[in-house]
């Protein structure tokens, strides 16, 4: 993934897909520590996906550089840890757990109950001491929501620069995009990932997470090209 042009490697010792069980911390730790310090010591930008505040400590000692935590920073030792160690977060939104976050998820409107959602975990991020600066936000998709949801949520991407936050988008290979298609398995599904992720940089998003990254690297290299006003 460095070598094919990842900017930063995501480190997650816990599933979180629908239906997925749950990892206690120490598990998280012995699974991920040993390639967080392995990567840190190379010299790449380690991010650690993680919902518990103490594999987060941890990895940030071991040499991540970022923590992104698909419960939102929920755990309650979380948020005075990243203000502590002045760690860049990413907030995730998640309706329930993902053992059951797939359950008739309901919303009065997605884009704008995800908005106010992370406005909410943006504003404690703040009052706990973390800089604007250091935050970015993720609506979550496949997290809690059905297709539609998550359709409302991505045709809205620009919606989301209203919290002042680099946004990060993640739809690499998830279900939205068989139940779209014809039901492919997650790794058949990359021409979808690649449209999704281009249409969330059409609408200003900083970051996409992928599985497949030489053909987003190149992918992303195109619509750079196309559109040379708009690259940073």
């Amino acid at each position: 993934m460095l070598e094919a042009g990842a900017d930063l490697l995501d480190v997650g010792g816990e599933s979180t897909r629908p239906g997925s069980a749950p990892v206690s911390p120490e598990e998280e730790e012995a699974r991920v520590l040993p390639v967080v310090r392995h990567f840190a010591a190379k010299g790449a930008v380690v991010s650690v996906d993680t919902r518990h505040a103490r594999v987060m400590r941890a990895a940030l000692d071991a040499g991540a550089a970022l923590i992104n935590d698909v419960a939102g920073l929920r755990d309650p030792g979380a948020l005075p840890l990243v203000a502590e160690k002045a760690a860049p977060v990413v907030v995730m939104h998640m309706r329930g757990e993902p053992g059951t976050m797939q359950q008739n998820p309901t919303y009065e409107d997605a884009a704008l109950d995800v908005f106010d959602w992370l406005e909410e975990r943006v504003e404690a991020c703040l009052a706990a001491g973390v800089a604007l600066e250091r935050i970015a936000i993720d609506p979550g998709i496949g997290f809690g929501k059905t297709v539609e949801h998550n359709l409302d949520i991505l045709r809205h991407t620009a919606l989301y620069h209203g919290l002042g936050c680099a946004l990060l988008i993640g739809l690499s290979r998830k279900t939205l995009i068989g139940k779209l298609s014809r039901s492919e398995p997650p790794k058949e599904r990359l021409p979808g990932s690649l449209v999704g992720g281009l249409e969330t940089l059409n609408q200003g998003a900083q970051i996409l997470r992928v599985h497949d990254v030489p053909q987003t690297v190149q992918a992303r290299a195109v619509w750079e090209g196309l559109h040379p006003a708009r690259v940073p």
